[in-house]
């Protein structure tokens, strides 16, 4: 019985410590805990390269000296459908800006469904496809939905790493141009 207990001692001590590390790298995926990657450290974005639903390709850098919201997404993703209207309320109150523009970056999904998805929703932002996730990677993400907010200045002033609402874009809108 001694060595049963052992044994039952050592796997029971195992599966505490698996708890405790997977309670801490879990902790911090609250979106309104974790402050972000690039958030307050001042970073330029990573400069990415599309192809859009039109065939062209879309830079980052074409859309220098604008506030540009990338929000990386796919079709099948459920907080990226329940956040659609938000983006779409939000892409309405600024699409007529100058200094705006929205690219939603497919990840993880196929041209037919997207096209499904962008007509059946429609969709009037910049839809790029990610192929071999090099933007996603270029911008560490880990999932869909994922939002950043470029300010004119190249640099990073907002992301958010779920589901936003329109509070949540125009809050980080508002820091990417300097206005908080």
């Amino acid at each position: 019985m001694t060595r049963v207990r052992g044994i039952a001692l050592a796997v029971a001590a195992v599966l505490v410590g698996l708890g405790i590390i997977l309670a801490m790298n879990t902790s911090g995926a609250d979106p309104n805990v974790d402050k972000g990657r690039f958030a307050g450290r001042d970073v330029l974005a990573p400069e990415f390269t599309v192809q859009t639903l039109d065939g062209e390709e879309l830079a980052l850098a074409d859309l220098a000296g604008k506030t540009v919201v990338v929000n990386f997404w796919n079709s099948w993703c459920v907080p990226c459908i329940k956040e659609a209207p938000a983006l779409q309320e939000f892409y309405d109150r600024h699409k007529d800006e100058p200094d705006f523009a929205m690219v939603g970056i497919v990840r993880d999904d196929t041209e037919s469904a997207i096209r499904d998805y962008v007509e059946r929703e429609d969709v009037d932002w910049t839809i790029g496809f990610d192929p071999g996730s090099k933007a996603a990677l270029a911008y560490g993400t880990t999932g869909q939905p994922e939002t950043f907010v470029i300010g004119p200045d190249g640099r990073v002033g907002g992301e958010q790493f779920s589901e936003a609402s329109v509070d949540d874009l125009e809050l980080m809108l508002r820091a990417a141009r300097g206005q908080l």
